[in-house]
């Protein structure tokens, strides 16, 4: 990465919720869980022509492990009607202030 990343995009960190439907099984709801400030780049070189899911690398500054402001995998990102659902996350420079979350955009969400 060159330089310092740009923090520009503001954007809703959600975590599953599930709640029981009464019926005996569970219906999947999301919950805000903070508002974090990032850069979002479309990935290159992986998309292939007709897929309905969109590559980004959102990157947003570190917190620790465990913390509730660090991105999982189970999570996703709001922007607006936007959703970007994290596929991964990992430490994008040897220093750890930074984090990269591999995410997907469904085309239409």
């Amino acid at each position: 990465m060159n330089g310092h990343p740009k923090l520009t995009r503001r954007l809703l960190l959600e975590g599953p919720v599930r709640v029981a439907d009464g019926a005996g099984g569970f219906t999947e709801s999301w919950s805000p869980l903070g508002t974090i400030w990032a850069e979002v780049l479309p990935r290159t070189g992986r998309d292939a022509a007709g897929l309905s899911r969109i590559g980004y690398r959102i990157t947003i500054r570190s917190a620790p492990q465990g913390a509730p402001s660090r991105p999982k995998p189970s999570q996703r990102f709001r922007d607006g009607a936007r959703i970007f659902t994290i596929d991964a996350v990992t430490e994008s420079a040897p220093d750890g202030r930074f984090l990269t979350c591999f995410a997907t955009e469904e085309e239409g969400t």
